[in-house]
């Protein structure tokens, strides 16, 4: 999944000209926690709750240029979220601003990237049961498991893999629309599958 679909595009601003009260007061009624500082179309500099934390009691005679972090890490539109996610989480960072061209198009969050990872895993549904599997015996993979659920009458709604935390055994989690999820567990079992567990 790509940046540009997952981040916000209607980016509030501010100018390096601009005090920091200027940027607080656009903080708090847009619940951001970050601003783009931007010059003549192009970004040049962000600042954060954190600096208007810093300089409490100031801020209507400290201009953005004087605590703005200057040249951002960014990404673009074509960018991974699995890089902005990286990212953001290497450098301790909870956003980017998604440049195009060198213009400012966006900004990308770590809540628009767990709402995203939600999304894929089917989570947003609600009411939708997960079960996970160990794929670890010969024909056990996301294929034969997709089969069997689809004898079953179930739904996926959401599917993946990941490595258990010894590397060995890959563990697959289905998030199902089915009425009976305890019912589609048994039928994974008796077809060999090795199932971890079922999370209504």
């Amino acid at each position: 999944m790509l940046v540009g679909r997952r981040m916000s595009r209607d980016v509030v601003t501010a100018t390096p000209d601009d005090y920091l009260s200027t940027a607080q007061a656009r903080m708090w009624l847009g619940g951001f926690r970050r601003i783009p500082v931007v010059e003549d179309g192009q970004l040049v500099g962000i600042v954060t709750d954190r600096d208007i934390k810093e300089h409490w009691g100031r801020l209507e005679r400290t201009k953005i240029s004087e605590v703005m972090t200057d040249n951002p890490l960014t990404v673009s539109p074509e960018s991974t979220l699995e890089k902005a996610a990286q990212i953001m989480l290497e450098k301790k960072i909870s956003g980017l601003p998604v440049l195009e061209q060198g213009r400012l198009v966006g900004i990308i969050t770590t809540s628009d990237v767990v709402q995203a990872f939600l999304d894929v895993l089917g989570a947003s549904v609600s009411g939708a049961p997960r079960i996970d599997l160990l794929l670890e015996g010969k024909g056990q993979d996301l294929s034969s498991a997709s089969k069997t659920v689809a004898e079953e009458g179930a739904e996926i709604l959401g599917l993946g893999t990941y490595r258990d935390r010894w590397g060995k055994s890959a563990v697959c989690y289905l998030r199902l629309r089915t009425e009976d999820p305890d019912r589609v567990a048994d039928l994974l079992r008796r077809k060999g599958f090795n199932v971890l567990g079922v999370h209504p």
